[in-house]
């Protein structure tokens, strides 16, 4: 019987040392064979406990990285990303790799690794889609609304108010993000897809089995702290296709997230928070009823003591 594939992630990350540690203890618990981490800016605790690690391999995003890459540093953190993304593909020797980020976690019901040995030869990559966190800290997430003619009418009966401008009724992506198989000629990774040659490999097989755990807004504090960077060059930011048909009155979450802090401050945004992260009881009640809320312990400090003990 031949051996299950190996495995790899490669992420481009910012932020504190411990979330970046949980984010990294937490797939090495998973099985994953080695994982890519570049800091985006210098994490001196990050970087020391990372580099330590047989199953990591870790590098500071700095001038001299750029200068050894040959070419300035990318303005747009997404072309950082992909940028990395791509070159980390280039080089890697596991039999998949996995571009995701550092707040998404993946949650399979059976090793990936098996999952990933029955994918027909002839596939170039898998999807996994996103559950998006609750707001509550119980490890509580919302469950993606696959796509259909019900769809909209579904977002629009849990979010009477915003549903009908928020894509499938999540705050961020609906796409999820890519495994891809190594050793394939002409490949360029970015955020959602895989590009062959240029071309989109427009990837639809999924892995139906695996959750991808999007931490995008924990609690309105997180969400809040985190608003104008995204409105400004992050998931939010301006330019981005409208959630819904603009023929249908639709707005990209720029323009809706613009048009609710004009007319409403920050009370108008924690209303839209509270709706959309289920604080609300009535969403809560909603979800509850039609069976959308989704339990998925992450386990974060526990697996951070294991792999990562007294880094902090």
């Amino acid at each position: 019987m031949a051996a299950d594939p190996t495995w790899g992630i490669v992420s481009t990350v910012r932020g504190s040392a411990p979330d970046i540690l949980r984010f990294v203890a937490y797939h090495l618990d998973l099985g994953v064979d080695r994982i890519y981490i570049f800091l985006d800016e210098p994490n001196p605790k990050a970087f020391d406990a990372l580099n330590q690690h047989p199953k990591v391999v870790v590098r500071i995003c700095d001038d001299r990285f750029w200068a050894f890459r040959q070419r300035e540093r990318p303005e747009q953190h997404q072309t950082r990303q992909t940028a990395n993304a791509s070159f980390t593909y280039r080089k890697a020797t596991e039999d998949w790799l996995a571009h995701i980020d550092v707040d998404e976690f993946l949650w399979p019901d059976r090793p990936i690794a098996e999952q990933l040995s029955e994918v027909p030869d002839h596939i170039p990559g898998v999807r996994v889609r996103p559950v998006e966190s609750m707001a509550g800290g119980e490890d509580k997430f919302k469950a993606y609304i696959p796509s259909g003619a019900d769809r909209d009418g579904i977002v629009q009966a849990l979010y009477p108010n915003y549903g009908a401008f928020v894509l499938g009724g999540f705050f961020s992506h609906i796409q999820g993000k890519i495994l891809v198989r190594t050793g394939l000629p002409k490949i360029s990774l970015r955020i959602h897809n895989v590009f062959q040659g240029g071309e989109d490999l427009r990837i639809k097989t999924e892995l139906p089995q695996v959750d991808l755990c999007h931490c995008h807004a924990t609690d309105w504090e997180h969400w809040l702290a985190h608003y104008k960077f995204r409105l400004a060059r992050g998931s939010y930011r301006p330019g981005m296709s409208p959630n819904v048909a603009r023929d249908r009155g639709g707005m990209n979450m720029n323009e809706l997230l613009s048009w609710i802090e004009a007319e409403g401050g920050t009370d108008g945004l924690r209303a839209f928070f509270d709706e959309m992260s289920g604080t609300d009881s009535g969403v809560r009640a909603r979800l509850e009823q039609w069976g959308m809320i989704l339990h998925r312990p992450l386990g974060l400090d526990e697996k951070l003591a294991k792999h990562f003990p007294g880094s902090l």
